[in-house]
């Protein structure tokens, strides 16, 4: 009978704290500032998305002060097998993936081996024989030399010039040009995405606008030369198992498939097919931008490790000037911002080392204060953390659809109107 309760319970929406090994260590919402009632809004807004089959489920996790408030899954974790969503769901998490791509990087860095100003050419040379795309009134492509090069600085702030191809509010023809996301890591091995991308034009002049794209694959790229590594083999031994994401992965196994987060077969908005490709296609590359997979829980001991500065339980990852310097706006008033405008969410945000900055008051559709640093997934996928708040959150969805913005913005209008000190 009372596993009979838990399954109607889950079908409905409702939210359940279960047995768990906790990411971090839990505490009671009102010591940390929070309203009770107020949190019960996520229950409330997820009940209602599941009952009108808008997302299959969620899990949400928050944290303030290094202490766990907040850790729920909501719903399914595959709507056709009717599987109830447990909180170690694993999660596709799509650009999500970036920050800890970068990480690798930071940490390469601080060795002296990967410093912003070197030549992505000294690593991988194709990328000096680049040139720039130019679209002509007659619909013709005049090719441009680099007018500098690509610095390693450029592929964290995507300023390289490269893209991503597969945008639908696009029609640019040199995004035409460009592969989907994850396609080439679907398709060949890193040194055939570099030969693949190398190729192809350059949409801006190094360094002069931030266009958001393939920069982080080809980060993840350089981290595996330099480090002489495959970037999961790399990111496991020096960030996720030091931080114990246990199940943060390029690959996920048989055991980690059955937690696979599924969406619905078709978007609630366009009835159109959807799918996340990755959850039933291997890559043959870790590609730094987008193919990574972890749990909420997981992904809150990263964010809590660069809201501490670079360490967690013991395990420094990074040093607090490094982290500082990876969320600082590293857009300045020379570099043309192409993403702020894109999600009202942007409004107010430039961009640091893979991250977003919010640099100023207001602007932003969602509450905040100068100085948060977050970043999301196209499969529906969120984190953002709030130094001044001392303050984590992490949302897993599988939607990859347009709604996953809605969700993006309620979560965290829910989130600050519940926090009473």
């Amino acid at each position: 009978m009372k596993k009979l309760i838990v399954a109607a319970a889950f079908a409905a929406g409702i939210a359940f704290d279960i047995a768990h090994a906790a990411p971090l260590p839990e505490t009671k919402p009102d010591q940390a500032g929070f309203s009770q009632k107020g949190l019960a809004r996520l229950d409330d807004f997820f009940a209602r998305e599941i009952a009108a089959k808008r997302v299959p489920g969620a899990v949400v996790a928050i944290a303030r002060d290094g202490k766990l408030v907040y850790y729920r899954a909501y719903g399914q974790l595959d709507a056709a097998k009717g599987t109830p969503m447990p909180l170690d769901a694993v999660f596709a998490l799509a650009s999500m993936t970036k920050p800890m791509a970068a990480v690798a990087g930071l940490t390469l860095m601080e060795q002296g081996r990967l410093p912003l100003q070197a030549k992505v050419a000294d690593y991988y040379p194709g990328f000096a024989d680049m040139k720039v795309g130019v679209p002509q009134p007659d619909g013709s492509l005049k090719m441009d030399p680099q007018a500098s090069p690509i610095f390693i600085h450029d592929l964290y702030r995507h300023t390289s010039g490269l893209m991503y191809g597969g945008r639908p509010d696009s029609t640019s023809a040199l995004m035409r040009l460009y592969p989907e996301g994850t396609a080439p890591a679907r398709e060949g091995d890193t040194q055939a995405f570099i030969d693949r991308i190398t190729k192809l034009p350059l949409v801006h002049q190094p360094s002069t606008e931030f266009e958001y794209g393939f920069s982080i694959d080809v980060l993840g790229a350089v981290v595996e030369k330099v480090s002489g590594q495959r970037l999961g083999d790399y990111l496991s031994a020096n960030v996720w198992g030091p931080l114990g994401m246990k199940d943060a992965t390029f690959h996920p196994s048989d055991a980690q498939r059955a937690r696979l987060a599924r969406p619905f077969a078709d978007d609630p908005l366009s009835g159109k097919p959807q799918a996340i490709l990755l959850l039933d296609t291997p890559t043959k590359f870790d590609c730094g931008g987008a193919c990574s997979f972890a749990t909420v829980g997981d992904y809150l001991r990263f964010g809590q490790m660069l809201l501490n500065g670079g360490e967690l339980d013991g395990k420094r990852i990074l040093s607090p000037k490094t982290v500082h310097h990876m969320t600082s706006n590293h857009l300045g008033p020379e570099i043309k911002n192409n993403v702020a405008n894109v999600e009202p969410h942007r409004g107010g945000f430039g961009f640091g080392l893979a991250v977003a900055v919010r640099t100023s008051e207001g602007l932003s559709s969602v509450p905040g204060n100068p100085g948060e640093f977050t970043w999301n997934g196209a499969y529906g996928t969120q984190f953002f953390c709030d130094p001044k708040e001392r303050l984590v959150v992490v949302v897993g969805t599988a939607a990859p659809g347009e709604l996953r913005k809605y969700y993006r913005e309620n979560v965290q209008d829910i989130v600050y109107g519940a926090m009473v000190k």
